[in-house]
């Protein structure tokens, strides 16, 4: 019931039995959505945390926040300015709040325990993505879905955002016949592609590499965008720019001796919000978000180009770059009556105007600009849909960008199918993985 209503329908009732001030309010409390969240980093304590209680602080509440790290999750609870009870073990936090819904953004690989669990303790779930790193722990997923009857919704924010809905649209309009391949090509600039190997991103234990962690969002778009399931996929990729690949290195920047000369030295002090959540709770369990970009023990993969099959006969050619001098992507769909291209520029070093272009150009015919305004915070106003259709739904969803269960599944498969082919050097079937079995059209 939406508060409003609540108060309108049992203002009289509540007046007459004389409750007091906190009975009210637990009245009030008990009218909205009970939330748990795991892992209390930047990520979550931000898109998950200070913009969904600024946007929907009416229709939810939080009833707990857990961290392995007791200094984080205390962080946490601080600057969201929340009452809720603060937990380093999950299981007590579930057993004690009883969450209707349980928001998950740990390290990758361990969105599956805490999925899983969250499910059995009887919450519904919104995963950050990837929703998990191998095909095992994915097929677990969907086996709990199956046997607890909740729901797994993937958080996959770029399906939101005006110029890919736009491209959806386009793609279902026949502008261009029937789609039969694909080109597709992302640039990470030496600012955003470096945190990776900072961070934990950088062992392939933790993230699944960034075929997993970071292209989970590209594979999804286009699962969306095609309208179609990953069938086989072969892959390439190295390291070549991080890592190993440097005469120097530390273990992280702030003590770094060879900070004078290393062009991608960072002070991680010169952001407050991050000095607070992480330089200042380290103490408590050693990680150094300001890691080194050079440490040997970076394990993932830097350069990656992947050849995917799709059920409906659409070929794909896909590359991920992290070390580039600007950042965005350049997609192009090839189809039996014209192409579609966008470039679009994320961030670059020269002004670009607020907007973003998309190309259609039909055979023997002419060509079509398309600009679609760009001034939207937030992923280009991705972040906010996709909170708004998770906590204020409509019931409507004319372009299916919901994303659950299956669709977090297929966007990491093709991840791990890549990586899988990479180690070996063959193609991977998708259904060879798990039990789904690749859609030529979905339903």
């Amino acid at each position: 019931m939406h508060r409003r209503t609540f108060l309108q329908t049992t203002g009289t009732a509540l007046a007459g039995t004389l409750l007091t001030d906190n009975a009210l309010a637990a009245a009030l409390a008990g009218s909205r959505k009970r939330v748990a969240m795991v892992g209390t980093g930047h990520r979550g304590l931000g898109m998950w945390g200070t913009s969904v209680l600024k946007e929907f602080g009416d229709q939810i509440e939080f009833v707990g926040l857990c961290d392995i790290n007791p200094g984080r999750v205390a962080t946490g609870k601080k600057m969201l300015g929340v009452k809720c009870p603060t937990f380093t073990d999950f299981d007590q936090m579930m057993k004690q709040t009883k969450p209707e819904l349980l928001i998950v953004t740990t390290v990758d690989s361990t969105h599956n325990e805490f999925i899983i669990k969250g499910m059995e303790y009887g919450a519904n779930i919104v995963t950050e993505k990837p929703m998990t790193t191998d095909e095992k722990k994915c097929e677990a997923i969907l086996d709990a879905e199956r046997r607890t009857g909740k729901t797994v919704m993937v958080t996959f924010n770029y399906r939101y955002s005006p110029h890919r809905q736009k491209l959806y649209e386009l793609l279902r309009s026949g502008v261009i016949g029937t789609v039969t391949s694909a080109d597709f090509h992302w640039y990470l600039d030496v600012h955003h592609g470096a945190d990776y190997f900072r961070r934990w991103h950088r062992r392939r234990e933790n993230s699944g590499s960034l075929l997993v962690h970071k292209a989970s969002h590209h594979f999804d778009l286009l699962n969306w965008w095609l309208d179609s399931d990953p069938e086989e996929v072969y892959g390439n990729g190295q390291l070549n720019f991080y890592g190993k690949n440097n005469p120097f290195r530390h273990t992280h920047c702030r003590p770094c001796p060879h900070k004078d000369k290393c062009q991608f030295y960072w002070d991680i002090t010169k952001d407050e919000r991050l000095t607070k959540i992480y330089v200042d709770n380290e103490k408590y369990d050693g990680y150094h978000r300001d890691g080194c970009v050079w440490r040997e023990d970076v394990d993932i993969f830097d350069k990656m180009a992947v050849q995917i099959k799709y059920a409906n006969n659409v070929q794909v050619s896909y590359s991920l770059t992290t070390y580039s001098p600007y950042e965005g992507y350049r997609i192009s769909f090839n189809g039996t009556k014209g192409k579609i291209d966008a470039w679009i520029h994320e961030k670059q070093t020269w002004e670009m105007e607020k907007f973003d272009e998309i190309q259609v150009t039909t055979n023997f015919g002419k060509r079509e600009l398309i600009q679609i305004p760009n001034t939207e915070e937030g992923h280009g106003g991705g972040d906010v849909r996709l909170r708004k259709q998770i906590f204020n739904p409509d019931g409507k969803d004319p372009f299916r960008q919901a994303a659950r269960s299956r669709d977090g599944a297929l966007a990491v498969l093709v991840g791990i199918a890549a990586r899988k082919s990479i180690d070996t050097g063959k193609p991977v079937k998708i259904a060879d993985l798990t039990s789904l079995k690749p859609q030529a059209q979905r339903v």
